[in-house]
């Protein structure tokens, strides 16, 4: 799942839809319109969907969810929009904007939305649940395997490599959001801002966001042309498809906002949340790695505006200074999972509480606290998720027509071109030094690297990972296997 990663994009930071290209859809800059529409021109009405047929077309959509979004949503615009009818172009660029403007994966949360259109909360219960449970089961595999057998010489040396490619993969990620989010001299300066305020000064990173989000909505008002809006995306519908049979027949009264539905669902996602972290007090004692790492992810939850890359930072910089629950190397190990296995990028946090769990695992077996603390931490990630699209859609269109939150989102996107700079450089510096010190002048916080701690192979493997991304444009997949293959050749053949 190569993050929203930036790539994403991008896990990505919130982008316009009208971005997005034909053949991955936010993979480069063409405008929406030029998203390929489907070929049937007859004017028939559609075959209706069961719950079991949308059901098994999740599941085949989950297991393909390779790619970043850039590669999932263009599988569900090709499954979805193209082949079987289900919504139009212009909906699902409607529903994907929306998406875009939360905290989360944008291509789970466009799945749960499309789910919710059809088969109302239990639809996208499926969607988003069987978008993320391939993911969940790999990284869980790979957590394990990864706590028993990594110290052999040969899960060593791939590893070795696959850090290298991940300096490449989220230093693409940084030019490619750059270049898109940066359309004026205002939003590089809030870039630059957080960039700062983060690598230099530890400013936390949902501060981050909300000082950007004030910025832009006061700019809005002084200097509206320097924070562009998203602009509104509205594309031929062409034939009838699955969801304009549903709204035809009545089908979708549950779309209609209503405040009394909202105070439901608001209720009944507070007790989803809260619950399990209450348990977990109860049972093992507020001070327990689960609660800690409850309380912790369900943060992180509500401030990943602009996808995975923008929060790794944070997390992975909580997880190691504050909490010790896994050291800088580990991390990108974690990363190079996710890029790899299919879901969301930040299913990385699964591997971190993994970890976090199996050290600080008390009373209990440590692999048995390793899944419980995996378990907790995707809860209290994706709930939040759900709950924003099941609150928030009836109300997306007025969202999308106010031009202070957009100015706003415009913002917090290019507060997150810093944050992924900082990210970038945080995990460069791990890769290619060994030992790396940390020194305080008054509020400023200095990294400062041993020169002869450098390590010559992992540095010419890395500077070779991006000039093959960004000169030659190799994908992720090609790049994440040729390093993982160099670095193993090299640890194990090159004596220490």
């Amino acid at each position: 799942m190569t993050e929203n990663e930036a790539s994403h994009d991008g896990d990505g930071p919130p982008r316009d839809a009208s971005s997005l290209p034909a053949s991955s859809l936010p993979a480069s800059s063409l405008p929406a319109a030029s998203l390929p529409v489907s070929s049937l021109t007859e004017s028939v009405s559609p075959m209706p969907v069961t719950f079991g047929q949308a059901a098994r077309v999740w599941a085949k959509i989950g297991l393909l969810s390779f790619g970043g979004p850039a590669g999932q949503i263009a599988l569900m615009h090709k499954e979805l929009v193209e082949r079987r009818r289900w919504i139009d172009e212009a909906r699902f660029l409607h529903a994907l904007n929306y998406c875009m403007l939360l905290p989360g994966p944008e291509a789970q949360q466009l799945a749960t939305y499309i789910g919710w259109l059809m088969h109302r909360t239990r639809g996208g219960l499926v969607a988003g649940i069987f978008f993320v449970l391939p993911g969940f089961l790999s990284i869980l595999l790979l957590s394990l395997l990864y706590a028993g057998f990594r110290d052999l010489p040969v899960v060593a040396a791939m590893l070795f490599g696959l850090k290298a490619a991940v300096v490449a993969i989220v230093a693409e990620a940084v030019l490619r959001v750059g270049r898109r989010a940066l359309k004026s001299r205002a939003l590089v300066f809030v870039a630059a801002a957080a960039f700062v305020g983060i690598f230099f000064f530890g400013v936390p990173f949902p501060a981050v966001v909300l000082a950007a989000g004030l910025f832009g909505w006061a700019g809005n008002r002084f200097f509206p042309g320097s924070f562009a809006a998203p602009r509104s995306v509205a594309t031929p519908s062409g034939p009838p498809t699955v969801i304009d049979a549903l709204a035809a027949t009545g089908a979708l009264e549950h779309t209609r906002p209503s405040s009394g539905r909202a105070l439901r669902l608001v209720s009944t996602f507070a007790v989803l949340w809260v619950a399990p972290i209450a348990a977990l007090a109860w049972a093992f004692g507020r001070q327990s790695v689960f609660v800690t790492e409850g309380v912790f992810f369900s943060k992180a939850a509500v401030v990943t505006f602009g996808g995975a890359y923008s929060v790794l930072a944070y997390i992975a910089q909580r997880a190691v200074d504050t909490y010790g629950w896994l050291r800088p190397g580990e991390m990108l190990d974690g990363l190079g999972m996710a890029e790899t296995t299919p879901g969301p990028l930040i299913m990385v946090v699964q591997f971190v509480g993994f970890l976090g769990a199996m050290r600080h695992s008390g009373a209990l077996p440590p692999l048995v606290a390793g899944i419980l603390g995996s378990l907790v931490t995707v809860w209290v990630t994706f709930v939040p998720c759900f709950l924003w699209i099941f609150l928030g859609a009836p109300y997306v269109e007025a969202l999308r027509g106010h031009k202070p939150s957009a100015a706003a989102l415009s913002a917090i996107t290019a507060a997150v071109v810093g944050v992924i700079l900082n990210l970038s450089l945080w995990f460069a510096l791990h890769v290619v030094f060994r030992e790396i010190a940390e020194s305080h002048v008054g509020p400023l916080r200095l990294l400062i690297p041993r020169l002869a701690s450098v390590d010559i192979a992992a540095t010419v493997l890395a500077f070779g990972a991006v000039v093959a991304m960004l000169r030659f444009h190799t994908s992720v997949p090609k790049t994440l296997a040729s390093c993982v293959l160099l670095g193993a050749a090299w640890s194990l053949l090159v004596p220490k």
